[in-house]
Order: C-alpha cells, then sequence, then structure tokens
C-alpha cells in the first residue's frame, strides 16, 4: 500500500492555526503545494489527516515559523525539503509550484509567474508534438514536463546534481518526469553532449545555472555542441538571465546571442519576457 504523503508552508500552517483559535472542527485546504484542495478534520487542537498522520500545535507554529521552507509529513515524521551537501539546496513554496533554491540563487523564473507556468512558456517556445528534446540542466524537470505535455515523443533530461534528483522526488510537481517517454540521466551536460549522435533532436531546452556557476555552459564550444546535435531546422531555447546585466556597455543576452551566431545558429531572437533567446539552426 503507498504511503500517503502531506506538504505544508508557513502559509499554510498560519491558515491552520487560525482556524484552531476560532475553534473550527474542519479546514478546506491544500497539502500537496496547490495542486488540488481538499477538506480535513481539526480535533484536540491539531489537524487530522489521516489514521497514521496529524500535526499539533507546536509542529503548526514549527512550520509557520520558517519561511521559504517545504516540508513533507509521512508516517507520522515530519522533515523539511532541504539538503546542505552540495551548498545549501532547497524547494521554495510560492503561491502555485515550488522553486529550486541553490545557495541562496533561485534557479527559476518566480518573479510575477508561477516557475512551472514560466517552464512551460520557455519549451512551448521550442517543442513540437512528435519532437525528440534535450533538456541540457532539468533541475525540478518543470521544462521536461512540459515538453511532454506538449506533445515530444521522448525527453533526454539531464541534471548534475545527485541532491537536487533526490530532492525532486519528493516535489507533487516533478512526478511527471517518473513516466514514459523520458529519460533521466545524472551527469555533467557539458561532458555527456559530446557523446550524443549529431542531428538526433528536433528541440533543445537549455537553462543553465547562473554564468558565475557555470560558464562553460555559455561557451561557443558549448553552443557549438547543442547546433551540432540539433536537427536541420533545429531550435533551441536559452534562458540566459537577467537582459538587463550590463557590462561594458553590452548586455549579457546580446553577447550569449553573438556566440549563439559564431557558433552556427542562423537566426537568434530575443525572448525579453523569458530572459532568453530562441536560436533557429
Amino acid at each position: 500500500m503507498k504511503k500517503k504523503v502531506y506538504w505544508f508552508y508557513s502559509t499554510i500552517a498560519r491558515q491552520v492555526l487560525a482556524a484552531l483559535d476560532r475553534g473550527e472542527d474542519c479546514i478546506d485546504m491544500s497539502v500537496d503545494l496547490n495542486l488540488t484542495r481538499g477538506t480535513f478534520a481539526l480535533s484536540g487542537d491539531a489537524l487530522i489527516l489521516d489514521a497514521d498522520n496529524r500535526l499539533n500545535r507546536e509542529q503548526l507554529e514549527q512550520i509557520a515559523g520558517k519561511e521559504n521552507r517545504v516540508f513533507i509529513l509521512s508516517d507520522g515524521r515530519l522533515e523539511v525539503l532541504e539538503a546542505r551537501d552540495e551548498g545549501y539546496t532547497k524547494l521554495v513554496p510560492t503561491e502555485q509550484a515550488p522553486l529550486l533554491e541553490i545557495s541562496g540563487v533561485k534557479m527559476h523564473i518566480s518573479k510575477g509567474i508561477n516557475p512551472f507556468e514560466s517552464a512551460g512558456q520557455m519549451a512551448a517556445q521550442v517543442v513540437k508534438k512528435g519532437d525528440r528534446v534535450l533538456d541540457t540542466c532539468s533541475g525540478l524537470g518543470y521544462a521536461a514536463s512540459a515538453a511532454l505535455k506538449l506533445g515530444a515523443r521522448e525527453v533526454v533530461s539531464v541534471e548534475l546534481s545527485a541532491t537536487v534528483m533526490a530532492l525532486r522526488k519528493s516535489n507533487p510537481w516533478s512526478q511527471l518526469i517518473f513516466g514514459e517517454n523520458i529519460q533521466l540521466v545524472h551527469a555533467n551536460v557539458d561532458d555527456y553532449i559530446r557523446g550524443l549522435a549529431a542531428e538526433s533532436f528536433d528541440a533543445v531546452i537549455h537553462d543553465p545555472p547562473r554564468f558565475s556557476l557555470a560558464g562553460e555552459l555559455y561557451s561557443e564550444s558549448f553552443y557549438r555542441e547543442i547546433h551540432r546535435v540539433l536537427k536541420r531546422r533545429g531550435t533551441l531555447f536559452h534562458y540566459t538571465g537577467n537582459p538587463h546585466m550590463v557590462k561594458r556597455g553590452t548586455s549579457f543576452i546580446d553577447n550569449a546571442a553573438k556566440r549563439l551566431k559564431t557558433a552556427g545558429f542562423t537566426k537568434v531572437m530575443k525572448v525579453v519576457e523569458l530572459m532568453g533567446v530562441t536560436a533557429y539552426k
């Protein structure tokens, strides 16, 4: 029998505490990070989830006091979804899908948009039904999930961090990548891509960490590898980061576009709202 799992963060915990203070006997809420909602009992100053899982006031106050954390409850055990073995990696709650944060750096566009939606918009720039897609820096798998929803026949999704790969197994918004038509690869994509066959992908989604953390993934050499593995008329969406970042009078996104053209891409177009570029082979 599959064990029951529940997710909480400060906003939800405060809602439960307020309901307890009002003397209510039930509450309508989400316990899967805003994917669905349900009604749960309140009794004896505690939230009752099932026969084996409940949260007392002390635990709810613990969750409420920890901003920007996601807690998971299963088999009566409450823990934070975080890891400190490769920097400080954690899930950060939003009003919808959680985002990934590593050592204080958010790995998603999150201002004014849900990170699952922004990843979907990136995928939609390049993925068509029947495409074979390379997702170079998978993270929580949101772009790969979007590619599958768009009808990709296969997604090869590459992630370097074993910590991130473990963390996303506990993220309800990442579960689509643990299904059919997707190959999850644990590798450094800068090495992995050099072993891929030429012209073997219809589309590439390249959403690397910021330049200071992975400068090699913004290099002309790496761009040439993306160009090599793309089929003729294949398309790349490349998240570059803040297009208003300026250095010596030239924006970072413009320099990336120049390197893409030097690497062989014939047409490179800015997608300012997604902080990136679309490039065509």
